[in-house]
């Protein structure tokens, strides 16, 4: 580290190369930045490539964040697009590239930063391949779709995958007035949240005529039969069932790109990645990695990850160029904070999931609540349902997830802060947030959540969960008003409302544990106290009928 190189090449460009060449820039203004870009972009918002499709952002330019000609007017960098490295020789420090134009040469470098990214995934699915599939990786992708809607009226597209890319494409293409069917392997859409919050996502998509089939993959992609309407595709699931295609898009994630540093002889770990230390380093002391190529450590269980997000690659960039120019940093891990919008609701996590955690083999409690995105008395207000995991033992917050149509971002945000900064549930409960009614409570839901886990840790409330009912010959205890339950209420639950609990507590057995539910939670709480301290064998059901609905509905 510290080697004050004279000659810095990187490859790749985009969040992670482009942040660490211009960092680089600034803390030597003699050396040479060289940085070579296989496509025609260096520097463009890949996240913005579905607001493109869908006509939310208007014109192609919009998409380029840097060009190689702002680069080297403000920077002084040296870029050259549609020029690809081929190969790596560690021992003479030097790489070969070849332009479009097919001429080769090579380029010595005495610091090295590969930020090669990660490609579309492409399974051996029979078909795959055919006209009007399409990947969204990059400016061409969405330029190949562009084109094929623009003769496209009404056209069905189904979007392979329901991650983030998936889920979008699948927004933006109904704002055309597209017909959109989604597919997705697994029996949930957004793998980073636990199911009971990804079925909120399920609703929205079939709210807006989002055709939706779970837990049945992709067998195959295969020209219609004479009997079947004209499309681009059939596509065959694993069911049986098949879907006309004028498009497909293929949403099934990505896997680091990694074929060069794997040919030079670069340590690639389990996950498929970039192995590098806590410095960005690779086993080579003068090849460091970024981005989307790259294993992270993974902040709160401490396994290597990938986890390919704009703005960790962003912020290595800048930690590797602070490296290789003397100032040494650490990369401490990703949390992998994210957000979705999904028509009109939004999707944020932080942290670990409970899948994660239970294949960490980590000890947590998980807590459910639905507060309103801002005062209730001001008009506007949004419930936004909120799940937070936290450590039984030091009350250390784990993770957290929100759905919700107002409020989502600032709440994870602010936990996603109290991750880094490992707080407790005890921090949250004491934290001190703007509060306006047209913005929040004075009780904000942050702080809401660090209360109901201090009744959890403190032994005043014990909790049951969603996937639980039925609980043996448990007794399930509805505490909302009257008129509530004559909406709808959960099967085999008896009803006595909270404010006559005390006078009615002859009608429920001493003998069996009582699982309480109100709408969201806190009436089932306040029932628990009482329930306890007149002897009862109680829990609350956390997220009550709000979380359990969700699921069942």
């Amino acid at each position: 580290m510290g080697m004050s190189p004279k000659r810095l090449v990187v490859v790749g460009g985009v969040a992670g190369g482009a942040s660490a060449a211009a960092r680089a820039r600034r803390l030597c203004e003699n050396c040479q930045i060289i940085i070579f870009e296989r496509g025609p972009h260096v520097s463009f918002a890949n996240c913005g490539l579905p607001y493109f499709v869908g006509g939310e952002i208007a014109e192609q330019d919009e998409l380029l964040v840097q060009t190689p000609g702002s680069l080297k007017t403000r920077f002084n960098l040296d870029v050259r697009v549609n020029t690809e490295v081929l190969s790596i020789d560690r021992q003479a420090r030097r790489v070969k590239v070849r332009e479009s134009s097919g001429r080769e040469y090579e380029e010595h470098y005495d610091a090295l930063v590969l930020s090669t990214g990660a490609s579309p995934l492409k399974p051996p699915i029979p078909g795959i391949d055919r006209q009007n599939h399409f990947t969204v990786r990059n400016i061409p992708d969405v330029e190949k779709i562009m084109n094929w809607s623009r003769g496209c009226e009404r056209c069905r597209a189904v979007v392979v995958g329901g991650g983030y890319i998936g889920l979008e494409m699948a927004e933006q293409l109904r704002h055309r007035n597209f017909r959109v069917t989604v597919v997705e392997a697994l029996p949930q859409v957004m793998a980073p949240l636990d199911p009971e919050m990804a079925a909120w996502l399920h609703a929205e998509l079939r709210a807006n005529n989002v055709d939706l089939h779970l837990n049945d993959p992709v067998a195959a992609f295969e020209a219609p039969t004479a009997a079947e309407p004209a499309r681009a595709s059939i596509v065959v699931l694993k069911s049986g069932r098949r879907l006309p295609a004028d498009s497909v898009i293929l949403g099934l994630g990505v896997k680091p790109e990694v074929g060069l540093a794997k040919n030079a002889g670069l340590e690639i770990g389990q996950r498929g990645g970039i192995r590098v230390n806590e410095h960005l380093q690779t086993n080579d002391p003068r090849i460091w990695a970024v981005g989307d190529a790259i294993e992270v450590r993974d902040v709160v269980t401490g396994q290597w990850s990938l986890i390919p997000l704009a703005g960790p690659a962003n912020r290595q960039g800048r930690i590797v160029a602070d490296n290789i120019f003397g100032r040494p940093r650490r990369y401490d891990g990703t949390l992998g904070t994210a957000i979705l919008r999904l028509f009109k609701l939004s999707a944020g996590c932080t942290g670990a999931n409970e899948k994660c955690l239970q294949k960490a083999g980590r000890a947590y409690h998980a807590l459910h609540l639905h507060p309103n995105s801002h005062a209730g008395y001001y008009p506007g207000a949004e419930p936004i349902a909120l799940k937070i995991l936290f450590a039984p033992d030091t009350g250390r917050l784990l993770g957290a997830q929100a759905v919700g149509r107002d409020g989502v971002d600032k709440r994870i945000d602010v936990l996603a802060t109290a991750l880094k900064a490992g707080m407790t549930m005890n921090d949250l409960a004491e934290l001190e947030l703007a509060y306006a009614p047209p913005y929040g409570s004075a009780k904000d839901p942050v702080n809401l959540a660090g209360m109901a886990a201090q009744n959890v840790l403190a032994g005043d409330v014990r909790l049951a969960h969603w996937h639980e009912l039925p609980v043996g010959d448990a007794v399930l205890l509805d505490v909302r008003r009257a008129d509530e339950r004559a909406q709808s209420f959960i099967p085999g639950s008896v009803h006595i409302p909270l404010d006559q609990l005390r006078f009615r507590l002859n009608e429920l057995p001493r003998d069996k544990e009582i699982i309480v539910h109100c709408l969201s939670g806190q009436r089932s709480y306040y029932a628990c106290r009482v329930l306890s301290q007149y002897g009862f064998r109680c829990r609350n059901l956390t997220g009550s009928y709000r979380t359990w609905q969700a699921v069942k509905s």
